[in-house]
């Protein structure tokens, strides 16, 4: 049984952090009588300190009646997993999100609440890390993490925030499209490009995707497909 949103961006041009996520988000919460969030803050976007990052989660859901603890922030951190009726992993880089969740052994514990119903929202790196494995991630290696393997969530990969190829433009550098053919020369999983504003609604065999944009699906050896809102990711395992 899962419950989850998997989610390309936490932040849309235009909009204000998690704003356009924001309405299904206080909608779960109302249906399953959530107050409290646990946060991982592990990713730190642009080196922001695991307090401020939390601060900046908490100012968006305070008003709303939501408290959120930062999990960097708790002693016993598996037991705060095990016990927190709602996760939420923000992005930023994901080597740097699973070496931590690694080096503290927090990743199986992540994966076994996950299946157990918890539910989760991850949003760039925290979305890559449901996929199974973060080989499909745009970010930079600036540590090592002790193994590629995440929770597994998902039975494919995560490419957050997929752009197309820009028409006429002059940058000689490798689309995200080739970097995910580069990827299936040496393995066989299926990739999701989820683009900005879109995401995918788990719920127990269910994976939906939502949002405006199509998502683009790549399978080894074959076409990438154009997918439509509404469609179930959960068709290709």
């Amino acid at each position: 049984m899962r419950n989850m949103i998997v989610a390309s961006t936490s932040t849309i041009h235009g909009s204000g952090y998690l704003q356009y996520l924001l309405e299904d988000l206080l909608t779960v919460f109302k249906e399953e009588n959530i107050t409290d969030l646990l946060f991982i803050p592990f990713a730190r976007p642009g080196g922001i300190s695991h307090d401020a990052y939390t601060q900046k989660v908490h100012q968006v859901l305070q008003p709303h009646g939501i408290s959120v603890t930062g999990l960097h922030t708790v002693e016993d951190k598996e037991d705060a997993l095990l016990q927190a009726t709602a996760i939420f992993t923000g992005g930023g880089n994901t080597f740097q999100l699973v070496k931590a969740l690694h080096d503290i052994e927090l990743m199986a514990s992540l994966r076994k609440v996950i299946f157990n119903g918890t539910f989760y929202m991850g949003t760039s790196a925290g979305s890559n890390i449901c996929g199974l494995n973060m080989r499909t991630t745009n970010d930079m290696p600036i540590v090592e993490p002790v193994t590629f393997k995440t929770t597994g969530a998902l039975g494919y990969n995560i490419n957050p925030h997929y752009l197309d190829p820009i028409k006429g433009s002059t940058h000689m550098g490798e689309t995200r499209e080739q970097r995910i053919k580069e990827f299936h020369f040496y393995n066989a999983i299926p990739v999701i490009g989820l683009r900005e504003g879109s995401y995918i609604r788990v719920k127990n065999d269910q994976e939906i995707l939502h949002g405006p944009h199509t998502a683009r699906v790549f399978l080894k050896d074959q076409e990438p497909l154009e997918v439509k809102t509404g469609y179930n990711f959960a068709q290709l395992v």
